[in-house]
Parts: C-alpha cells; structure tokens; sequence
C-alpha cells in the first residue's frame, strides 16, 4: 500500500514510465485527464461511470495505449479535490499501488477572467496541470491534504454526530417555542424535566388551555426532543470515558492532557484533537491555515485593505478555538497569550476586540498544538491542579 502525505513530497517522476492522471469526481460521471507515458502532447481524456472498477478499468486503457507506443507503465500517480467523497477512494487506489494525492480545492488557481469557460473536462485539465507543477518541486502551486487513517477518521464521527444532534435540539425547541409563541405564551422551557406536566398547566393569552392540535404537534416535537436528549448524553457518556482509559491511545492521550488546563473541557478538547492534533502539520503556520484562521489581505497598486480570515479550512475547529480564546482571558489571565492581546487591545474599542480575538484564537491553537505534541507548557498558564 503507498500513500502519501502533505508533508512528504514525491519522488520526481519519470514520465516515460509514469501515468499521471486527475480524476475530476461527480455523482454521474469520473471525467479524467492524463499524461500517458509516449503521448505527452495527448489530451488524453475521457469520462467513466462514477465507481472505482469504471476507474481502474480506465488506467489499464492507458496502460495499454502506452504500450502500444512502445512504453511500459511502472507507476501511476493520482488525483482529486478533497470534497464530499471523502478518502475511501484515495485508499482504495493505494491498495492497487497508486499514490494518490488528495488536493484541496481552494489552494488550485483559477482562470480570473468574469465570464470564462468551465466544465468538468477544464477542471480535470486544469487539476492535472496543477499537480505536474506540484510533482516538479512548485510547493505553492496548490496544498494536498493528508489522507487521515481510516481509524481517526472514524473517531471524528462522534464528535460531529454531537453538533449535528445540538443543532437539531435548538431547531427543536425554537420551533415549540414558535407554536406557542401564536398563542401568547413565551414562559414554556421544553428543555426541563417536567416539560410535560407544564404543558398540561399552560394556559394561552386568552386564558384557555392549549387547543388540541397545537398542543399534539408540541408533544410530537417533545417526542422528538427528548429522542435527541437522549442520544446526545449517549455520545456524552462515550466522549467522557475516554478520560478513566488507563491506557489510552495517542488522541485519548491528547485529550486527557488537554483538559488538565484550566480553561479547557473534555468537549474542546475532544474536537481539537480529533478535528486537528492527530494530523501531521509540517510548522505552526500550517495548522493555522488548517483551521482557516490566516489573514487575507488585499493590497494591490494603491488600495490596502484588510479582508478578514479566509474561512477556507476547517470550521469545527475554527469555532471552538473563537471560543477558547475568549474562555482563555477568564481562566488563564496570565497567560502569555492574554497579555499579549491586552496589550494589543488596549485603547480600542469592541469591534477591535472581536477582530484581535481571532489572533488570539490562532496563537492559542499553536500554543495548544506543541503542548500536546511536544510538552511544551503554555507560558503562563496554570493547571486545573494547581488549584
């Protein structure tokens, strides 16, 4: 099995022996584009059914018309945009001794023009043409993204089936909370214990009780509420237990060393390391990239303007690092990272606050990576046993 990674860069290829191929994924066609060892000046495209054996299927074609021209393919090389599909397929394809690359969709160039052409043979073009650069040694023409291990990709699931089932809570009781509204009560909590027996008690503006349609659709929706409840202390019990193992893996390990400072629960924790700690960054300004917390500055000829964070990475882990780096300034004052925000704050008002939060979010991020990688303790940070 060969796979690769962000931080490993390939072996330059020789192409008379080499097959690169871009694979550009839909859920009605594979369209592909490829440089077939002996045809270098050949377009050679063409689209196949969307399963993996239409795909192999179509790099045994090119094998073949390589030999027809006297060239024997001994390596082929792989490539898709990072999306819905996942990594099953890059694991698939290095099962059968393809390496294959993973690359992420922002980081390709696109044509800037307004009205300019596009479809799905131009991105699989476009898409080879950016990894031949790549191969030969150009580190910016566009990022790959590193094939997780199929076991954490897994342990992800947890923590994002949690938010998926938080959102669904909220809908649900906003979503109560808008029937009764209709009927002018605005005191009824749907998330407390005896929110059924209050139902009973409600009384509307016009001081009747409930009418009997909307108070079934309420019941209906408690049904589905507490359904969700439940699920979500279920995914709780699991996510918590990791801190009794006694012998934890690498990212149980990370997590039981995480909630050891003050500031930071089993739930941050939980996501900043399933989300990001158990991948491999090469520096610290990669793993900020990750998370979509770079600056995008605008500056060309005599205009300069400052247009914010590039939110292309990561948003699980770019909202909870918001939110702890507001927690931060309330447990960890003393922290090297909360004077240093003070300092760059001090005089301003609100809106730069907010703006600033987001540096902060990105020094913590780092600061927290190398504690869990490399035991670096924060400077000036305390532990929970400390106190």
């Amino acid at each position: 099995m060969t796979s690769t990674s962000a931080a490993a860069h390939p072996a330059p290829p020789d192409y008379d022996i080499t097959l690169v191929l871009a694979i550009e994924l839909s859920n009605t066609s594979w369209v592909l584009a490829a440089q077939v060892p002996g045809l270098p000046r050949v377009k050679a495209k063409r689209s196949v059914k969307p399963t993996a054996e239409g795909l192999m299927a179509a790099i045994e074609a090119y094998r073949e018309r390589a030999r027809e021209v006297g060239h024997t393919v001994e390596r082929v090389i792989a490539v898709y945009e990072a999306g819905w599909s996942g990594f099953w397929l890059a694991r698939w394809l290095a099962l059968r001794d393809v390496e294959v690359h993973v690359v992420q969709p922002s980081s390709i160039p696109v044509d800037r023009r307004a009205r300019r052409a596009k479809s799905d043979g131009i991105d699989a073009e476009l898409l080879l043409r950016s990894l031949l650069a790549w191969l030969r040694g150009e580190p910016r023409v566009c990022s790959m993204v590193p094939v997780p291990a199929e076991f954490d990709e897994d342990a992800r699931r947890c923590i994002r089936e949690r938010a998926e089932l938080v959102a669904e809570r909220v809908s649900l009781v906003n979503r109560i909370g808008a029937v009764l509204a209709t009927l002018g009560v605005s005191d009824f909590n749907p998330l407390l214990r005896n929110r059924r027996k209050r139902l009973e008690e409600l009384r509307t503006g016009l001081g009747t009780a409930v009418p009997q349609h909307a108070r079934a659709k309420i019941i209906r929706m408690i049904d589905r509420l507490e359904l969700v409840l439940e699920q979500i202390s279920e995914l709780d019990r699991e996510r918590d237990a990791v801190l009794e193992e006694k012998a934890p893996d690498k990212a149980a390990l990370m997590i039981q060393e995480l909630v050891k400072l003050r500031g930071i629960g089993v739930q941050s924790a939980t996501v900043l390391v399933h989300e990001a700690f158990v991948r491999e960054f090469a520096n610290g300004k990669a793993l900020g990239s990750y998370a979509g917390l770079t600056a995008t500055p605008y500056s060309s000829g005599g205009t300069e303007r400052e247009q914010g964070i590039d939110k292309a990475g990561n948003r699980r882990l770019r909202t909870v690092m918001v939110e702890l780096a507001w927690l931060w300034q309330r447990y960890q004052p003393n922290s090297a990272e909360v004077c240093w925000f003070r300092k760059r704050i001090a005089g301003t008002g609100a809106r730069m606050r907010k703006v600033m939060v987001v540096a902060l979010a990105r020094k913590l991020l780092i600061t927290l990576w190398r504690f869990v990688t490399l035991g670096v303790l924060p400077q000036g940070a305390v532990l929970k046993t400390e106190f």
